[in-house]
């Protein structure tokens, strides 16, 4: 090597060294004088926002490959079936008793026939439980006759109904399976505002789809559950995404980048039912609460405060003559409008005009919030509230119970066994004889409701809760809809062999 080159790269290397060094002086002079100004080692003197700068530009760095192929597997299609009735004139319209049961009947003279199943509607369903328990929306397999499930691989079952919740749009179905994908529950308490979730659903019938967005807002009340007269007491809180949610995709999964299940998808704001820039899902911590309780009893224990409630920036001008009167001085919490006389919150002294603005330690501050936290306990559940009366903070101690003010466990094992009767078509002669389009026989009885309460074997049931009933599947899904409703009874209107027309009330309850 000749000197010239090697002198070159002498003070090559020597300019290397002078530049790192350097560079390595001004560093440490410039992040002292940082710690200095902003004093690193403390967190709470830190610029807003600093100490998480870290976590933060981490959380960007999402792969959500991993969170969709822990979920797509145990998102599934249901598609139902029902059936499509015409108005009839029968041998009932023109009893009084009748008209008191059922009300005035609309009076025609063409005949009903039953028609053959034709399709409803489909969405997505949601697998929680390796041997078939599936989660979906109410509102996808109501007024449906036949279920049936297409899972991600391509087969396909009939499902059968469990139970479900019109008050929270929730529905729980099972199909006979094992060793099916599920996905693990998460938290959605712990959910943020501005976090990644995934929208699972399958809408078409292929295989499973994802949409990603993040979490737009929490505990949304947007009027849509009840608004069909579906639901009673609407329970709504719900979870608001801007991931793109279709209408095939209510009853899917929304989950976080974990791939843990945090909502079940149940609706869209869109004027023309397409997605438009905001969806709805059910919290997970509301859905657990449901499906345990359709699980194990057929039916939803409800707890009731036994109060009206309303949010405190609401518009109606009872709601600010109420705080006015009070010289409520928030806007966070529920205001107590009115009481249910003997409820559970006026036997523990709530007032109204108090704000309720937290339940067992957690803080709620709007209608949807109370809602929300007292729908995770049971009837005989006892929770503590923090109120606000006159401005000033107290805490009532509240045993809730249920909407017929008792604390009873609604049980239902989702079939009509309680009933306790064997049906069969009716004979021609009787029906002939007594002049019957339609109706179903009893042909045996065994202890059960029937029996409790005076039917005996031979009768024959022409409608239940104004229902014509022509067939067991009949009988159950007029079951299906009076234990959702309040007051589960099933109100039988029908006629012995003799042609005695005889009326019943059953109560389920009892």
């Amino acid at each position: 090597m000749n000197v010239s080159k090697s002198k070159a790269i002498a003070l090559l290397v020597s300019l290397v060294v002078f530049v790192s060094v350097a560079t390595n002086i001004t560093t440490n002079y410039f992040t002292s004088k940082h710690k200095e100004n902003y004093n690193v080692g403390s967190s709470s003197q830190l610029p807003e926002g600093y100490a998480r700068f870290a976590s933060a530009t981490k959380a960007l760095d999402t792969d959500f490959t991993v969170a969709a192929d822990l979920t797509v597997h145990a998102v599934v299609h249901v598609k139902t079936k029902g059936t499509v009735q015409q108005p009839q004139m029968d041998m009932f319209n023109d009893d009084p008793f009748f008209q008191y049961f059922f009300g005035p009947q609309q009076r025609n003279n063409r005949r009903q026939q039953k028609q053959e199943a034709v399709p409803l509607g489909a969405g997505s369903g949601v697998i929680i439980s390796k041997d078939g328990y599936i989660v979906t929306n109410n509102h996808v397999i109501a007024n449906s006759t036949e279920i049936e499930v297409t899972l991600n691989d391509k087969r396909t079952f009939k499902a059968k109904l469990v139970g479900t919740d019109p008050n929270t749009d929730i529905a729980l179905i099972k199909i006979n399976a094992d060793d099916l994908p599920t996905i693990v529950f998460g938290n959605s308490d712990d959910l943020k505002v501005g976090e990644w979730v995934l929208a699972v659903g399958n809408p078409f019938n292929l295989t499973s789809t994802v949409t990603a967005g993040i979490v737009s807002a929490k505990a949304r009340s947007i009027g849509i559950i009840g608004s069909n007269g579906s639901g009673n007491m609407p329970i709504e809180s719900f979870i608001q995404t801007d991931a793109a949610i279709n209408p095939g995709n209510s009853g899917g999964a929304l989950v976080n980048t974990k791939g843990e299940l945090i909502g079940i998808n149940a609706a869209i704001a869109s004027q023309t039912g397409s997605y438009a820039g905001y969806g709805f899902a059910i919290p997970v911590s509301i859905v657990k609460k449901v499906v345990t309780d359709l699980r194990e009893h057929g039916a939803v224990q409800r707890a009731i405060l036994g109060v009206n409630i309303a949010n405190l920036d609401a518009d109606a001008q009872e709601v600010k003559d109420v705080i006015k009167d009070k010289n409520i001085k928030t806007l966070n919490g529920a205001l107590v409008m009115n009481l249910v006389e003997k409820g559970a919150a006026e036997k523990a002294g709530v007032k109204k005009g108090d704000v309720i603005n937290e339940v067992n330690g957690v803080k709620v501050n709007s209608v949807s919030e109370l809602q929300e936290q007292i729908g995770r306990y049971k009837p005989g559940d006892k929770v503590t509230l923090g109120i606000l009366r006159e401005n000033k903070p107290i805490t009532l101690n509240v045993g809730l119970t249920n909407a017929q003010g008792n604390t009873k466990v609604v049980t239902y094992d989702g079939t009509i066994n309680s009933l306790g009767a064997k049906f069969k078509e009716i004979d021609t002669k009787i029906q002939k004889s007594l002049g019957l389009d339609y109706g179903l026989q009893i042909e045996s009885l065994t202890k059960g409701k029937f029996n409790d309460n005076g039917i005996k074997p031979g009768f024959i049931i022409i409608k239940i809760n104004n229902n014509p009933i022509r067939s067991e599947e009949d009988v159950q899904a007029a079951y299906d809809e009076a234990m959702r409703g309040d007051d589960k009874v099933l109100y039988i209107a029908g006629v012995y062999p003799n042609g005695k027309v005889t009326y019943y009330a059953v109560n389920l309850e009892d």
